[in-house]
């Protein structure tokens, strides 16, 4: 296992801990170098997520698809007909920190398969994955976050009938001679903060009913995975 930091590490707990702190006190100003990232997708709270995240506010360039790009081609992509999808991920959004090691944050949406959920009675807790009440699915460790939900929408063929199934992925792509945050309560909560409000943007963009089941915060509630006692 590499070693990081010291450094490091302790700009991760602290940007962790001024997460929880901001948010309990209620604050709603983000921080300007995060809320550039994913074009003003990111709310206050997932503004301050990130920056705890990749522990900095400052940023690097990035090369993304975008909002707009990301929602065309789920709308392509859920009316491509025949067997396979065309398209595939879409990177919608990506941070960078600036600082050395750099890490970075990738968010994806797709129109997602049955069978990529993963409350199918694998026992996911054993590595660290927590599932949670949001959405159709939500479930995270300390590298990936996903946000399943189902979308009705006149953008979306036969969705009012059926409702169109997307997928929001988030990766934390950490250097090779860095880690990962700790799977903490205060790291899994982060990383769904930032991908529920890049979802919520994808959501209401494509004008899907009731925002696809997603409220305007993020759900914190966790459940059990199936056949856990």
């Amino acid at each position: 296992m590499r070693r990081v930091s010291a450094s490091v590490s302790v700009a991760l707990a602290l940007g962790l801990g001024l997460l929880l702190t901001a948010c309990g006190k209620g604050e709603d100003q983000p921080q300007a170098g995060a809320v550039q990232q994913c074009e003003d997708a990111l709310s206050p709270a997932a503004s301050r997520a990130l920056e705890s995240m990749l522990g900095t506010g400052e940023f690097g360039p990035n090369g993304t698809a975008g909002l707009d790009v990301t929602v065309k081609k789920l709308i392509e992509d859920q009316a491509f007909e025949g067997p396979g999808r065309a398209l595939g991920y879409t990177e919608a959004c990506s941070a960078r920190s600036s600082t050395v090691p750099r890490s970075r944050v990738k968010i994806y949406f797709d129109v997602y398969e049955e069978g990529s959920l993963f409350d199918d009675g694998t026992k996911w807790s054993k590595s660290g994955r927590h599932l949670y009440a949001m959405g159709r699915e939500a479930s995270t460790d300390n590298k990936k976050a996903y946000l399943f939900v189902g979308c009705s929408s006149s953008r979306l063929k036969g969705s009012q009938d059926r409702p169109t199934p997307l997928q929001g992925r988030l990766v934390f792509d950490k250097p090779v001679k860095g880690a990962y945050p700790a799977n903490t309560p205060a790291t899994r909560e982060a990383y769904l903060t930032v991908l529920h409000s890049t979802m919520l943007a994808v959501v209401k963009e494509l004008g899907c009913e009731n925002n696809a089941g997603l409220g305007e915060k993020p759900v914190f509630t966790e459940k059990r995975w199936r056949g856990e006692q």
